[in-house]
């Protein structure tokens, strides 16, 4: 199986990309996989969500190219676009504290699926980057408008516009990384999340309710969906057709 999950003590509801020969790359299998931790993680005994990839080089390396390069209209991209897109809007929106364990690069999408994260936490040494207007589109799953929602306006921006991999601790002095970790990453997330889990999982629920009522104040599933059309315009661009290819050449 692509993914796995496992609860760990405490109540933590573990989700490991396991695709470590493809940089934890999400397909459509990895896109089935998240949808069920959501709905497993509403069940008794579950207090939080952390999410990583399996091995030591990637965190997830954002969508498989390898898998989505036959969408090549709007219509085609924009019914993969808008599934992971709903995805991870229900991940945010998810009453339970989130933390997403960087243990190697996070690219693309993979920094999407991070934002969606309430926290994220990443190993020392690693880099991340919000990659996508180097292949001739935006963020096509939210990831933009969350991370609007999460970090001040110039950073957001820069991270986005300059499509760097930036060093976690760059990363963490813009706001993306709430800490740097070394050792197991397992071990990370439970020592991240100790303070927390101490409480009832009623607190903890009624705190990110406070977050969940504010996004959906502010509309954010009608950007997220702005967003995501955006993206699929660009995608049957002939620029993005061109990177696409470039980069299927390399691979």
């Amino acid at each position: 199986m692509a993914y796995s999950i496992n609860q760990l003590d405490g109540g933590i509801l573990l989700f490991t990309i396991e695709r470590e020969e493809k940089r934890n790359a999400i397909n459509y299998e990895i896109m089935e996989g998240l949808n069920r931790l959501v709905d497993d993680a509403r069940g008794k005994g579950i207090k939080a969500i952390a999410l990583t990839g399996a091995g030591d080089r990637a965190f997830c390396s954002g969508g498989d190219l390898a898998e989505f390069h036959t969408l090549k209209t709007k219509d085609e991209a924009l019914t993969m676009l808008t599934a992971m897109a709903n995805t991870l809007y229900n991940l945010l929106t998810l009453p339970k504290p989130t933390v997403a364990i960087l243990n190697g690069t996070a690219v693309g999408g993979g920094c999407e699926l991070a934002s969606a994260c309430d926290f994220r936490i990443a190993k020392k040494g690693i880099k991340a980057g919000f990659i996508q207007g180097r292949q001739g589109i935006t963020t096509g799953w939210g990831g933009g408008s969350i991370l609007s929602e999460k970090l001040p306006v110039p950073h957001a921006m820069r991270l986005l516009m300059e499509a760097e991999p930036l060093p976690a601790e760059e990363l963490a002095e813009a706001g993306f990384i709430d800490e740097i970790f070394e050792g197991d990453p397992e071990n990370a997330a439970t020592m991240f999340l100790e303070k927390m889990l101490r409480h009832e999982a009623g607190v903890l629920e009624g705190y990110k309710r406070v977050w969940i009522t504010k996004w959906e104040a502010s509309q954010l599933r009608n950007r997220i969906e702005m967003e995501v059309d955006f993206c699929s315009t660009l995608w049957e661009s002939e620029a993005h057709h061109r990177h696409v290819a470039a980069f299927l050449k390399r691979g």
